[in-house]
């Protein structure tokens, strides 16, 4: 009886694993082999790009300690932050009144010390201050590795994504802008992306303005405020800002803001009409206008530079110029962003150290490129040489010439299962159809010869593993 109800609960279990179905977090995603060879054209573009302009790599943690990244985002990106529990029993250490509060924010810090990178900007300066040492200034970095964020997946927005990063930190010479902007051109042109708009403002004239309309002490909720535009638009906006402390007065003094239209350089004089009486707003124009002038003079490939003074970027960190990069032929948002922030190491106890930098959205510069079928044609690696296996007592003479060929840096490979039948040759046939194999060997002999097949013309030869080296080195 016993026996016959444990088999039942065991049969009932193995049925409750069978219907379980296999998956993966919300706002991650898995790639498929030629979804690979895409991201890798991409980075190989964009890798290029960063060194040619004279950038080196270096690579970070996927995983900081949590006081690296708590509170360098703001109160929004804080929250999106995803926290790692620490190992262990980790309530067992925490304040019993703790746990009985039921206070979220005072009881993640008990249990938890470490969180998943949020950005590469904030590791990269306590990398910096960290090795400052070690580092010649300016230091001009790339970095292309994945992050995290806790936000809601959509469209475009994912959990997990890659960033690829170039900053330069030692210099506040505006000459850094300008060739950011010419980066984010080059890279852009590169994919084929024609027309792509880049979007160009300054933190200090938004500062600037918040004096102007009187409320500089709510400049935070500003910024975040603004930086919606886009999603929720002008009335949002204004809902928003109210919700957050800032008169009607003060925004009805806005108006000459969402009003601003015209060439760069319109714009630049009506802002310092608006903003006359702020020294920091007529700064942050002045360095616009220096920057704007010498793109012109420079020139662009592809790209349009578009002064937006509703361009906030909502993080905290942001001191000087910032950028944001779109394209109009697909509804995503945005595909690049950055801009200049010359205190990020003083939070790290390196005060006066410029630092400048821009991002390249890998995922959605991916969408976008699939959308408009921009992709160019992408090979998957495969072996150049394909050794079928149609009997068990040729194998060692076949592994010998796979080693061969391998040490003289040809791809090939030995199909694993030894065909018993027909079928089971077909099968073989057909794994080198689908993954369209240059040469196939098919037929070895005790006198070490090969039957080598160009699959591309059908022709054969028999030949000895020298001579099949030679054959296959000359694809």
């Amino acid at each position: 009886m016993c026996f016959n109800l444990l088999k039942f609960k065991t049969r009932n279990l193995e049925l409750e694993i069978f219907k379980m179905k296999p998956s993966i977090p919300k706002g991650t995603r898995d790639f498929s082999p030629t979804e690979v060879a895409k991201r890798n054209y991409i980075f190989e573009v964009i890798t290029q790009a960063f060194e040619n302009f004279g950038f080196q790599p270096i690579e970070t943690p996927a995983f900081e300690n949590s006081k690296t990244l708590m509170g360098k985002y703001g109160e929004e990106g804080d929250r999106l932050i995803f926290k790692i529990l620490n190992s262990g029993d980790y309530l067992n250490k925490v304040d019993e009144h703790i746990l009985k509060a039921k206070n979220s924010k005072g009881l993640t810090s008990k249990i938890s010390e470490k969180a998943l990178r949020y950005d590469l900007t904030v590791p990269f300066a306590r990398y910096v201050v960290q090795h400052q040492n070690d580092i010649t200034f300016p230091f001009k970095r790339y970095q292309i590795q994945p992050v995290w964020r806790a936000d809601r997946p959509q469209k475009g927005r994912f959990r997990e994504f890659y960033q690829c990063d170039a900053d330069v930190v030692g210099s506040k010479s505006l000459v850094q802008e300008i060739e950011f902007i010419q980066l984010y051109d080059t890279v852009f042109t590169k994919l084929g992306l024609a027309d792509t708009v880049i979007k160009i403002n300054n933190r200090k004239i938004l500062s600037g303005i918040a004096t102007v309309i009187g409320a500089q002490d709510k400049l935070t909720a500003f910024t975040v405020a603004l930086d919606k535009l886009d999603k929720i638009g002008k009335e949002g906006v204004i809902k928003e800002m109210l919700g957050k402390g800032i008169s009607e007065s003060a925004i009805k003094k806005l108006g000459p803001l969402f009003g601003l239209q015209g060439s760069n350089d319109e714009k630049l004089y009506q802002l310092k009409e608006l903003l006359r009486d702020s020294d920091e707003g007529i700064q942050g124009v002045d360095e616009l206008q220096f920057v704007l002038e010498n793109v012109t003079k420079l020139g662009l490939q592809s790209s349009n530079v578009q002064l937006d003074v509703t361009l906030a970027r909502g993080l905290n960190y942001y001191t000087g110029a910032i950028f944001e990069v779109q394209t109009d032929k697909v509804a995503i948002g945005a595909i690049g962003g950055g801009g200049r922030y010359d205190d990020l190491t003083g939070i790290f106890g390196l005060k006066g150290l410029g630092g400048i930098g821009i991002s390249f959205g890998l995922d959605r510069i991916y969408l976008v490129l699939e959308e408009l079928n921009l992709f160019q044609t992408v090979t998957l690696p495969k072996p150049t040489v394909v050794f079928l296996n149609f009997d068990k007592e040729y194998e060692l003479i076949q592994l010998k010439a796979i080693k061969t060929l391998r040490e003289n840096n040809v791809k090939c490979e030995l199909y694993p299962d030894v065909a018993k039948n027909n079928k089971q040759q077909k099968k073989q046939w057909k794994y080198v159809s689908n993954r369209n194999i240059a040469y196939v060997v098919s037929k070895v002999t005790n006198n070490e010869m090969f039957t080598l097949k160009n699959m591309n013309t059908g022709e054969q030869q028999q030949c000895t593993a020298d001579e099949l080296l030679k054959t296959v080195q000359n694809l």
